[in-house]
């Protein structure tokens, strides 16, 4: 009797559980059954596996062969288990030394003649091997780069089986051919879902375009919106953008993720992790270090939105933009069910998805941005342009957007229609995305700085009662907001993110704390009644 275990990792979402692949050759009928809540592309390892061990010249035992997964609780998924059951398979035939795989884990896909071909999820899979204790790891040579991103773990690459046993073995490491040059690298393919790179600003730029990074510069005129999309960057405050067709709403927000600071080390690993789940991590590219952008069509379904799909649920857009900028243009056109359903991870950076297959958290900590026609032909705010839609029709258009979803968005900004002037660059070009940028960095840092210590690291992420009780204001600075709640103009939510914008504001003109004119400011974008205070960062 022969026996060797392995181990592997099961991906539940972005999260990982280490599994035991246990390997058991019996006498009896030649026979091969895999044990413990395989899926169908699990399942049929077994004929992919057995080509490919002999493909890599090893010798295929003919006895009854039984693999267990364990824990036999968890569903497990994908391809990612082949190279874990090969070596298990060997180490019970005694080809390999039970005790030099038993604590290594091991994550690919193996091809019938015994290639290591990637698979997605790399980056999350290692992590949970080095929170459990694992120090050695196994993995495809294409994605070596990403499994080296977590510290203290031990890393070997490998191109094909052979390599692999020959390094179990202590055996000279055969060498094998490269593809051919000039082509796409077949072997990239199972990391890149094709077209998902493109709806979230991580494809490559030729596949964009010519490589053209937009800049602000571009934008003409719009100096208000300009202003309310640097508060939204500094403090990290969901922006609503409600203007007719033309304006430059889109432009704006496709601007907001340069804006926005680099990602941290942990945020780059966080990001990283999801978009190698969902499969639109750029090949050559194991860590963004840049906010992501995510703009997904307005025929976007619910599932899609927050996550979802047959089986264990799968990241959606909210978690795509985890970290960086989801932009709903055209929000009014979205359903209302998938609006709504954007309201819990809006207050808790995060998102649980329960499906009759399991339960999962997936992070979604973003920055919202929406674009709204005043109505659905979106002349109603242009005078003398010809609305023709009915007063009926313009209040059930700019009621798809509902009042809880609304409350959640700090910045409400009306983007007017850019005159001649501002369009033949008679006024001149406004500030660049690098200028607008480095202010945004000062005031993160400022509001990091004051918030050390603490969970948050930004404005919007203080709870109301530390800003009610800790983070004061200047005395009297909150009597326009009182006012506007006892009014109803503002709801008891509604004055904790005006006191949050206030900081942001503060935090951009360098101020200790928020003076009456900050919140003046902070009550102007939020509910768009005129308050005669500038809007400037460093002006007063």
């Amino acid at each position: 009797m022969g026996f060797a275990r392995a181990c592997s990792v099961a991906l539940v979402g972005v999260e990982g559980v280490v599994v035991e692949v246990q390997a058991d050759l019996e006498p009896g009928v030649a026979a091969f059954t895999l044990v413990g809540l395989p899926d169908k592309s699990l399942v049929e390892s077994r004929d992919r596996v057995r080509a490919a061990v002999v493909n890599s010249g090893a010798e295929w035992p003919q006895k009854k062969l039984t693999v267990g997964l364990s824990p036999a609780s968890v569903p497990k998924s994908g391809s990612g288990f082949d190279l874990a059951v090969a070596c298990a398979v060997l180490g019970a035939a005694e080809r390999i030394d039970p005790a030099m795989i038993a604590d290594v884990v091991m994550i690919g896909e193996l091809g019938l003649d015994g290639r290591v071909r990637p698979v997605r999820g790399v980056l999350p899979a290692v992590l949970a091997a080095a929170e459990a204790g694992y120090e050695q790891v196994v993995v495809p040579e294409q994605t070596a780069g990403e499994a080296a991103l977590v510290p203290g773990i031990s890393v070997l690459g490998v191109r094909s089986l052979r390599q692999l046993i020959a390094v179990l073995c202590d055996e000279p490491v055969p060498e094998e051919p490269a593809d051919s040059q000039g082509r796409p690298d077949a072997m990239l393919a199972g990391l890149m879902i094709p077209g998902t790179g493109l709806g979230t600003g991580l494809a490559p730029a030729a596949a964009r375009g010519d490589g053209h990074r937009p800049d602000l510069a571009d934008v003409a005129g719009q100096l208000r919106p300009r202003q309310a999309l640097e508060v939204a960057a500094a403090g990290g405050h969901h922006l609503l953008l409600s203007g007719p067709p033309g304006a430059g709403k889109t432009m704006l927000a496709e601007r907001l993720s340069a804006v926005l600071p680099p990602l941290t080390r942990q945020e780059s690993l966080e990001v990283t992790a999801v978009h190698s789940v969902a499969g639109i991590l750029p090949p050559g590219e194991p860590l963004v270090s840049r906010a992501p952008y995510c703009a997904p069509h307005h025929s976007a379904t619910m599932q899609s939105l927050v996550g979802g799909g047959n089986g264990i649920p799968r990241p959606g857009a909210v978690s795509l933009a985890h970290r960086g900028v989801l932009f709903l243009d055209e929000a009014p056109e979205f359903s209302g069910k998938a609006l709504d359903a954007l309201r819990q991870p809006l207050e808790s950076g995060h998102v649980v998805v329960a499906r009759a297959a399991g339960v999962v958290r997936l992070p979604a900590r973003f920055l919202m941005v929406l674009a709204a026609n005043p109505c659905p032909c979106g002349r109603h705010t242009l005078t003398g342009a010809g609305c023709e839609c009915p007063p009926s029709v313009v209040r059930r258009y700019q009621a798809r957007l509902s009042g809880p979803l609304l409350d959640r968005v700090d910045l409400r900004v009306e983007v007017e229609p850019v005159d001649r002037a501002d369009l033949l660059g008679q006024g001149g070009r406004g500030e660049s995305t690098e200028v607008v940028a480095a202010r945004v960095r000062d005031a993160r840092a400022r509001a990091a700085e004051r918030l050390a210590g603490t969970p948050w690291t930004t404005n919007s992420e203080v709870p109301g009662h530390e800003l009610r009780t800790r983070l004061l204001v200047a005395p009297g600075a909150l009597a326009a907001a009182e006012r506007d709640l006892e009014r109803g103009i503002l709801t008891a939510r509604g004055l904790d993110r005006v006191l949050r914008v206030a900081w942001t504001v503060a935090d951009l003109r360098a101020a200790d704390r928020p003076d009456a004119s900050d919140v003046a400011v902070a009550l102007e974008l939020r509910t768009g009644i005129q308050r005669g205070v500038p809007m400037g960062a460093g002006e007063r």
